[in-house]
């Protein structure tokens, strides 16, 4: 029996642009470069996403229509620590350190190589702080899901997630004990938008979680709203 540690989990971005071509072509090479990606078209679709789940990095475009990239930023780094990569058509020197001014932690400007984002996307996250400082754990029953890895054990033995099935438990465990609607948790680019794709990957996280998941005890559904995580 092999004794080969797991594979580290993909990193998650949140890839905010209103040009949708432009999204669809960063979601495929970011995707190809070994990323977990969400598209979100706005500020305030990114913003829905951020509530259900914890990003490792957000690329964020300037000139948004509504709330700015800048604005946007100026908001996260309130709020939290998420790291911020910039990009945007304003190439000049003042635009840069006015990016990095309101929190960013690099900018980019367009035209650009697509290899030079996955570079300087690997830079900042290598920049980061071990996963073990700041560690987030949610116990039920027998299992314990880490949520800034987005990794599920049961004891000590690593339990194999897909992406969809990570998003989905990340979400519920984000907002534990409380009640998310199947709309809300299919906003995620890992459902593409299908309230019926919830229940599919619900059904499939209960098979590996719950005791009896006819049964459900820690993955329960909450009548006329969606499902919740219930914790020990």
């Amino acid at each position: 029996m092999s004794s080969r540690e797991p594979d580290p989990p993909e990193p998650h971005l949140l890839v905010v642009d209103d040009d949708t071509r432009l999204g669809e072509l960063l979601r495929r090479y970011l995707s190809d470069g070994g990323f977990r990606v969400t598209i979100a078209h706005d500020a305030i679709k990114a913003r829905a996403h951020l509530v259900s789940f914890a990003f490792d990095l957000v690329v964020l475009d300037v000139m948004m229509p509504g709330e700015s990239g800048l604005e946007l930023t100026r908001a996260l780094r309130r709020e939290g620590r998420v790291p911020i990569l910039l990009l945007s058509a304003m190439a000049e020197p003042e635009d840069r350190v006015n990016g990095l001014e309101q929190g960013a932690d690099d900018y980019l400007a367009k035209p650009f190589e697509p290899r030079e984002l996955v570079l300087r996307i690997r830079n900042i996250l290598q920049r980061r702080p071990a996963p073990n400082a700041g560690r987030c754990e949610i116990r039920f029953g027998g299992c314990r899901f880490d949520i800034v890895r987005g990794e599920l054990f049961r004891g000590d033995e690593l339990v194999h997630l897909t992406a969809a099935e990570t998003g989905l438990l990340s979400a519920l465990a984000q907002r534990a004990g409380q009640a998310i609607s199947r709309e809300e948790l299919s906003l995620s680019g890992q459902f593409s938008g299908s309230v019926r794709n919830v229940d599919v990957q619900m059904t499939r996280l209960r098979r590996k979680i719950e005791r009896d998941p006819r049964f459900p005890r820690y993955l329960q559904t909450v009548r006329g709203t969606g499902y919740a995580l219930k914790p020990d």
